[in-house]
């Protein structure tokens, strides 16, 4: 089956539409990419969703408004990613949408919302859509997070040792071998708030690391920010822009308000990898497999590794078969395809729900309703092979 997963993170800077042939055999699912396309928002469209964001104030007018600019701005990145990737022969859209909000309280996650309406993909396309991935794990009291820990266990089963899958987003989260996962903290949230705020808006992220490299590390601050109670949290546990945010960092900042922009975002970057490399020791990881956007920091790598010292590769899933950029559309992409096929699509030790559940709701394409392959309750695959690469899922 030939499906499309389209993604947009925590730092919404652009919609990802990763395309992939998908064949089940047994328990072994193999995905053979076909490639991404990665479109950033219209900047009108961008602006609208930052001002809503938490901790922001915002209308259900403005939501109904973003949550229609956004499904019509996945529906053309599916239109363009199935004429350009897939010869306009896709079967199915698996679209994770917007997250505007996750809801914690008291160490539960009572709610989220994903805003993109998928009937705009579905109109446009002419295919079936799934889309609202994560409030039936919330239901089945997990976290609804981080739903692409199947597939990472899926994917690096048959590696030696006990490797993790880490992903540097806005937020960063891990999934180890034994099937732990949980958000670590801020990856890219903080530095990309740090930048913005230092530049006027001129900048939204630190372009190529250069800020944190020309920056010095102030210990005092990184201790006030180490001090944050997330990070003593047991797994699992899931966390957002709800916390980490502009505001939450100017507060950090008072008495530092002198601190050269270099060295405050050299103090964020640091700050990501201490918290990653603790969770990476915390699952006893032999390896460390890494995607998202923070790849691209050449600065945030060169912490990470520091951080975690020579006992502990890091590699990016690049070299795994899987390109950093797309993994986390592909790993939607492969949940799509198991929620048609009525094959569970969490791992209740990841996210700590009660039990497996079937994920999302389906939107009908043209045709109507697409109806499940499989049978629900049967268990899905526990391989996940990337056709033309030896790594992983063997």
């Amino acid at each position: 089956m030939r499906v499309i997963g389209l993604m947009s993170g925590t730092s919404y800077d652009a919609i990802d539409a990763a395309a992939a042939d998908l064949t089940l055999d047994g328990d072994r699912l193999t995905l053979t990419p076909l490639g991404l396309i990665s479109r950033g928002y219209e900047e009108g469209l961008r602006s609208r969703l930052a001002a809503a964001l938490p901790p922001a104030a915002t209308t259900l007018a403005e939501v109904c408004r973003l949550d229609t600019g956004i499904g019509r701005a996945f529906a053309a990145a599916a239109v363009e990613a199935d004429r350009e990737l897939c010869d306009g022969r896709a079967e199915l859209v698996a679209s994770h949408g917007q997250t505007v909000y996750h809801w914690v309280a008291d160490g539960r996650v009572h709610g989220t919302l994903q805003l993109g309406q998928p009937a705009w993909i579905a109109e446009a396309t002419g295919l079936p859509v799934v889309a609202d991935f994560r409030p039936r794990d919330i239901a089945a009291g997990g976290q609804g997070a981080p739903l692409v820990s199947l597939v990472d266990r899926m994917w690096l089963r048959g590696r030696p040792g006990s490797p993790a899958a880490l992903n540097l987003g806005g937020i960063a989260n891990i999934t180890a071998a034994d099937g732990t996962a949980f958000d670590t903290g801020p990856a890219n949230a903080l530095i990309d708030a740090a930048v913005c705020e230092a530049t006027g808006g001129r900048l939204a992220y630190d372009l190529d690391g250069e800020l944190a490299a020309r920056g010095t590390v102030d210990e005092g601050l990184l201790a006030r920010l180490l001090a944050e109670p997330y990070y003593a949290l047991p797994a699992p546990k899931t966390t957002g822009k709800e916390l980490f945010h502009l505001p939450y960092l100017r507060e950090a900042l008072e008495g530092y308000e002198e601190l050269p922009a270099e060295d405050v975002v050299a103090t964020l970057t640091r700050l990501t990898a201490r918290t990653v490399a603790d969770a990476v020791r915390s699952v006893r990881a032999s390896e460390a497999v890494v995607s998202g956007g923070g790849t691209r920091n050449p600065a945030l790598m060169a912490a990470v590794r520091a951080e975690l010292g020579d006992g502990i590769p890091v590699r990016t899933s690049d070299e795994l078969g899987l390109p950093a950029a797309a993994k986390e559309a592909y790993a939607f992409a492969v949940l799509g395809f198991l929620t048609l096929h009525g094959l569970p699509g969490t791992v209740p030790a990841s996210t700590g729900a009660r039990h497996a559940s079937v994920l999302g709701s389906i939107t009908p394409g043209r045709r109507g309703m697409p109806w499940p392959r499989g049978a629900a309750g049967a268990r899905g695959p526990e391989r996940l092979v990337v056709n033309g690469h030896g790594s992983g899922g063997r």
